[in-house]
Formats: structure tokens, sequence, C-alpha cells
């Protein structure tokens, strides 16, 4: 790849863009959840519609099918009388779900300062006006 088309340090444009495909799985507002609930084991659906409060059953639907798509759900349905539809994480979840806690531990130890730098930031342009 030609230098004029990398980023700084070196990046490429691809690397960016499939790094925003993963942000986009674990940054959507369920994704993340459904998928730590899947990495522990097999999962049905109402399961996840219970475990996971404020999601409505279409998100939940719409979320799993992305995920199943993705390559991060596996999809079984048992043929029973209703069928008993169940949810597993892939190995590609789990390698996911495991890579998001760092992230997830420096938000923990980072929140306050955000918080506090908003607060200063929004107090900084409540003065100038």
């Amino acid at each position: 790849m030609p230098a004029e088309s990398r980023l700084s340090d070196g990046v490429e444009p691809d690397v960016c863009a499939a790094f925003r495909d993963a942000l986009d799985r674990v940054g959507s507002k369920w994704g993340l959840a459904i998928l730590a609930a899947a990495s522990e084991g097999p999962v049905r659906f109402a399961e996840l519609n219970r475990m996971i409060p404020g999601i409505s059953r279409r998100m939940l639907t719409l979320t799993l099918r992305t995920l199943e798509r993705d390559g991060m759900l596996v999809r079984t349905v048992h043929p029973t009388v209703p069928p008993q539809v169940e949810y597993t994480a892939t190995s590609l979840a789990k390698d996911l779900f495991a890579s998001t806690r760092a992230l997830s531990a420096w938000a923990e130890n980072n929140h306050e300062k955000i918080a506090a730098a908003r607060a200063a930031y929004d107090d900084a342009e409540a003065a100038r006006q």
C-alpha cells in the first residue's frame, strides 16, 4: 500500500475499517450484553430476554440475527413442540468478549475523571455565554 494512503504511525485505512466493524459489535447497545450471556454457555431466547433489562423482543431478535450473521453466535433449533432455540457464543465471540475486558477496566478506572472533565468543560462553556 502506498505511503500516502496510510494514516499516522503507518496505520492502514483497511485496519481502521476492521476495527470500526469490531467496535460496532461491542459498541451496540445490546451486543455486548448478549455476548456476555452467551459466553457462559447455551442460552435460550426467553432467558436472554429476562437477563437483559430493557431490551425489547424485536431488538433482541435483530441483534441476535446480526451476531449470528457475523459468526459470533450459533443458533440451534431443537425439534420440540414448541421448538426450543438456543444461542451459543462461538470462539470468535468469546475472544472478542475477553478482549473487551481491558476496555471495561479502563472505563471503570477512568469514568470519574471523564465526568470531572465534562463538568469542567460545561462550566467553562456556561461562563463564556
